[in-house]
């Protein structure tokens, strides 16, 4: 995130704020993260670890905090942190508004990924689409959408957002960007918050996952992104939906949820092999009969031993897969 432009809202481990008109105290652990409108700290109040965000400017807060409310209304506590109070902190400085929200546990995106395969990133982006839908609805856009403001919580693995600060209503113009993930940064649309805009960042992050440098912007367009595409085998196989997604041809984000979808029923799909026609041996003797029967004997009971066992680990294998995508979808 980008560097506190309030210094004077600094404050270190073990200061403690307290709200001038609930009288609630909060002691101070470590910064979480700053930007344009204020910092996040890890915080203990009497009850449990909670982040809060100081700032300068009450219009930022008030408006942060009214699209926290509005998150917990249109799914619960599943898309941003939930909300808990906002109040004033009276210093020698100033009085600087803040709010507390619920502090999400979990791990940071790609550090999430480090330690699992592809087809995870593909999950995650479902949920992330299948939210953003939900936001969508709602008239609101995420705006600065990027890894930083992603967390993988669990278990079962569920994708969070962290800082609401872009949050912006449809129509407006986007409050907060990181260039990267800005479709305006690389000519490629303007910054009216409208779906279109949070589905380009949504591209955007896959391709950051696949180049984790983000590289600057030369020519910039669509000419550039496609070097990137063609030149990376993961990024390739989503060609067609990274296209769309960056043309702003996707409507909304069921549209885009739902062309991944088909990547990976497609994907998933195997085609049978086709038997080989191999010559009908010829008749053996009765001799070799009887001692072949006395050896098939042998290998269908060491079979059946074998095969019951691979039954019963498949069988529980198929349990805990269809238990853990119930809970992941």
């Amino acid at each position: 995130m980008n560097t506190s432009k309030n210094p004077e809202v600094k404050l270190s481990p073990g200061d403690q704020v307290t709200g001038k008109w609930n009288q609630n105290h909060y002691i101070i652990l470590r910064e979480l993260g700053s930007g344009a409108t204020g910092t996040v700290y890890l915080a203990k109040s009497d009850r449990s670890k909670v982040a809060v965000k100081v700032s300068h400017d009450t219009l930022s807060i008030t408006s942060e905090v009214n699209v926290l409310k509005h998150l917990s209304k249109v799914q619960g506590k599943t898309l941003g942190p939930s909300f808990i109070e906002m109040d004033d902190w009276s210093t020698n400085k100033g009085i600087f508004p803040f709010y507390v929200m619920e502090y999400v546990q979990g791990e940071s995106l790609f550090a999430f990924m480090k330690q699992r395969k592809d087809e995870w990133m593909g999950i995650l982006i479902l949920q992330l689409l299948r939210d953003l839908a939900e936001l969508h609805r709602a008239g609101w856009v995420f705006g600065d959408l990027k890894p930083d403001n992603l967390l993988v919580s669990g278990p079962p693995p569920k994708i969070r957002w962290l800082d609401v600060g872009g949050t912006t209503m449809i129509g407006r113009a986007i409050k907060e960007y990181t260039e990267f993930f800005d479709r305006g940064y690389w000519g490629m649309g303007s910054r009216r918050a409208e779906p279109s805009y949070d589905l380009f960042a949504v591209a955007m992050i896959m391709m950051n996952y696949a180049v984790p440098s983000r590289f600057d912007k030369k020519e910039g367009g669509w000419n550039q992104l496609q070097k990137v595409i063609d030149h990376n085998r993961w990024l390739k196989k989503f060609k067609p939906v990274l296209h769309k997604a960056l043309h702003g041809h996707y409507q909304t984000a069921e549209e885009m949820r739902n062309d991944l979808l088909k990547h990976y029923s497609t994907k998933s799909s195997v085609q049978p092999k086709a038997r080989r026609a191999h010559p009908r041996p010829a008749q053996p003797s009765n001799t070799q009969m009887g001692r072949a029967r006395q050896q098939q004997k042998k290998k269908i009971k060491k079979r059946l031993r074998y095969t019951e066992s691979i039954l019963i680990f498949l069988f529980l294998f198929v349990f805990y897969v269809v238990y853990l995508m119930s809970q992941v979808f």
